[in-house]
């Protein structure tokens, strides 16, 4: 029964029928072949139904929701004129600008392709603007896009903690250093390349002359609001005050009154297209989030993740080659499949052998998430490369190949959360 689950998978994904229905399919295989297994059908819809009744699905459209309203309000645009502020006058000062831009959006929106697109809809025709490369302008978007995922709010968290059943706000809080360290070696990196390259400094000058002539508190009041998004709803959290589904309905009051009341940016007669296309988005999120349930619990009846987690620790002597497997292993996934889907999935299979390694299950999740970041900018499929572009002007081949030593200095930062677990945990 179970070589024909893995068979139904492997051969409906490479069939490219929707994953979905691959899943179901799957579910109900061990079933039909042996009419007496746990998993009938009535079992698999049951799994099904209960997967989909779970408050916490709530919060992913909740934060989805925030994050357009949000960018409908141009909230990008008001976090980097304050840090280009203040970082213009350093070498690579305004590429490190974008990059905490992608942090503090990454806050708010809670999504890398939606961090990618508001933020680089807005900085990369300026720095195109001021001279830097279309390539490097548009693989610098792309990769500090990842970070979308991992700052919290973050939709891959949720899923992660639905899928395992492990706190949605423990990994929230848990993803603030990790995320913070990915941001200071993207940094690192982005001064060392604008010191190697060269700037041009008379158009970065003209920038900067412009967001001194608006002054720096009229710039700090544009953008307090903003600034404030996430300190707002990781303090909910992190004090106990309210739950993530809690927070994730304040981070909606919250736009609203910012994007409606303070900026005006948003009309009250555009929140229904708002919704709409919010509940459009996650919509097949949610389906997926139930179906994924009962693919793991089917998984569970048949052992699979028992014996992967056998298989792995028998073969592998060492707690260190362990976790290099794991992470190879998640960084061809992250290569090749979604996020949502590939974490639901997997998270499920890789807890027991998480616990037999005495690896933190919040902690496991982290080394997860941030492998799934790597893979939304490696090519072929990385999904930021495709969104950055049409925005750059470049292939997504050429983007992906400028890429690469941000993409090795995400992987420096993978290596030390995976290793140094209290990067992850220390906040906890």
């Amino acid at each position: 029964m179970t070589i024909a689950l893995l068979l139904t998978f492997f051969v409906g994904l490479v069939l490219g029928l929707p994953l979905v229905a691959v899943l179901i399919s799957s579910c109900l295989v061990p079933g039909l072949l042996n009419p007496a297994f746990t998993a009938n059908i009535q079992f698999v819809m049951r799994a099904i139904i209960g997967g989909g009744d779970n408050t916490g699905i709530l919060a992913a459209p909740l934060f989805i929701l925030s994050g357009m309203i949000m960018a409908k309000g141009g909230i990008s645009e008001k976090i980097f004129n304050v840090f280009a502020y203040f970082l213009g006058r350093v070498p690579g000062g305004f590429p490190c600008a974008v990059i905490i831009t992608c942090l503090f959006y990454g806050a708010i929106s809670g999504s890398g392709t939606a961090t990618c697109a508001a933020v680089g809809a807005m900085t990369i025709p300026i720095l195109l603007e001021m001279g830097y490369e279309k390539d490097f302008s548009g693989a610098l978007v792309a990769t500090a896009a990842g970070l979308g995922v991992i700052i919290p709010p973050s939709i891959p968290f949720i899923m992660y903690g639905t899928a395992t059943g492990v706190s949605i706000g423990s990994l929230f809080i848990a993803g603030i250093i990790p995320g913070c360290v990915i941001a200071a070696l993207l940094m690192a990196y982005s001064v060392f390349y604008c010191v190697r390259k060269g700037e041009d400094k008379g158009r970065i000058r003209a920038k900067l002359d412009a967001l001194e002539k608006i002054g720096l508190f009229p710039l700090l009041k544009d953008s307090i609001w903003a600034l404030l998004t996430p300190v707002i709803l990781l303090g909910g959290i992190y004090s106990g005050i309210v739950t993530t589904t809690e927070v994730a309905c304040i981070s909606v009051v919250y736009a609203l009154i910012v994007s409606v009341f303070v900026y005006k940016s948003v009309k009250p007669s555009e929140m229904f297209t708002l919704i709409r296309e919010g509940c459009r988005s996650m919509a097949p999120l949610a389906l997926m989030l139930a179906v994924a349930t009962a693919f793991g619990r089917v998984l569970t009846l048949l052992q699979i993740p028992a014996t992967l987690s056998a298989f792995i620790t028998s073969n592998f002597s060492s707690k260190v080659s362990v976790l290099l497997v794991m992470n190879v292993v998640l960084l061809f996934i992250g290569m090749i499949m979604d996020t949502g889907p590939a974490l639901m999935i997997l998270g499920p299979m890789m807890l027991p052998m998480a616990a037999a390694l005495g690896i933190n299950t919040v902690h496991l999740g982290i080394i997860m998430v941030v492998n799934m970041a790597v893979g939304f900018v490696t090519p072929p499929f990385g999904m930021t490369l495709f969104v950055a572009s049409p925005i750059c002007g470049a292939s997504p081949m050429t983007i992906g190949k400028k890429a690469i030593p941000f993409i090795l200095t995400f992987l420096v930062a993978l290596l030390l959360i995976t290793f140094i677990p209290q990067i992850s945990l220390c906040l906890l």
